[in-house]
This record gives structure tokens, sequence and C-alpha cells, in this order.
């Protein structure tokens, strides 16, 4: 065999071995994002349907709540008083706190002060009592499968005291709200009541 043979199979070696790296790159390139893709569609679905994140918008939730805070609700369990919940109003997704469930009667006074079947709410997540925007009759009895809900920043929410919402449906819930992941300050479950 000649010099120029074996320069010849040296080049040829060569470039069959450039050939066999870059199909063994493509592979590894092709599984990570096979790999990449399955895990954000697993993110999202979960995202979606079990543990939808939120970002707040307003301030109807103060000081449980602010606007800009990110949480994350689940939608297990049954919804009871005391529950933060986020569900469907129109083509919105609006967060407020459940009072009262269907068949209970809700009564608040002029002072703000809130009695479900005629026991006096205590609302440590309230700063402020008022009656706000109320346009319904008092006492007001929830029909069944719906909740009655309010904010938090009484004096600025439009919730079940207002016809414009009124009681939610049930089935209108998305998922509680159980956990605030930011800002890091607020890190942490959101009160019940």
């Amino acid at each position: 065999m000649g010099a120029e043979d074996k320069t010849l199979n040296e080049l040829v070696e060569k470039e069959l071995q450039k050939e066999k790296h870059k199909h063994s790159h493509r592979r590894v390139v092709k599984g990570a994002v096979a790999i990449l893709l399955v895990v954000i569609s697993v993110v999202t679905l979960l995202t979606v349907f079990l543990c939808p994140v939120l970002q707040i918008s307003g301030d109807s939730m103060e000081d449980t709540l602010h606007d800009g805070d990110i949480v994350v609700a689940f939608n297990r369990g049954n919804v009871k008083a005391g529950d933060v919940v986020a569900f469907y109003y129109g083509n919105e997704i609006l967060l407020k706190r459940v009072i009262a469930t269907g068949g209970q009667k809700v009564n608040i006074d002029g002072e703000g002060n809130v009695y479900v079947d005629g026991q006096l709410l205590e609302e440590p997540y309230v700063s402020e009592k008022t009656l706000g925007e109320c346009n319904i009759e008092m006492p007001y009895e929830v029909p069944e499968g719906r909740l009655f809900v309010l904010g938090d920043h009484r004096s600025v929410s439009i919730d079940s005291r207002n016809s414009a919402i009124g009681c939610i449906e049930n089935k209108m819930v998305i998922g509680k709200i159980m956990f605030c992941v930011w800002p890091l300050p607020d890190v942490g479950f959101v009160s019940e009541s």
C-alpha cells in the first residue's frame, strides 16, 4: 500500500468518524428535545387540571392576598366556609372567600358584621368591616348548589352582596387557593379563617 492510499484511507476514516459523531449528536439532541416536550406537557396538564397557577389582579382580597401575588389553586375536595376560592365569572377568574353554602342564611348588619345562621362570624382576615356594595335583601338564604362569597377587603369588593355577581354555582369553582408562591416574603399557605 502506497503513502497516497494510506493518507486517503485516513481521510476517509476521519470523515466516517465525523459523520458518526454528527448522527450521535443529533440523536442526543432529539432525545433531549423529546424529554423536554414530555415534561412541559405534563407540567401544563397538572397546572391546568390539578393545580392552576393564578396571578392576583385587584385588591378585593387584601390583606390576605395582594395585587400581583401568584397563587396555586387545588381543585380537590369539598369547598367549605372559610376557603378562599377561584371561580369563573363571565370571561374572568375571581377570587373570594366562601362565607356560606347552600341552605344557610346570611345576614350582614350596617356595621358589616356577618352572621351565618344567626351566629356572628369571627373574621380575623378582615381589617375593615363594612356593608359595602350590597343591593340584596338581608337576611339572605343561599340557594342549594351555590356559595355565598365575600372579598376580604369589603369596602372595594363586588361579591355575593351584589346581584351583579350573586351567589356562585359550585360547578364554577376552579379550586381552593391553598398556597402563595410569589412574592417571596408572602410565600406560604393562604389562611382559611
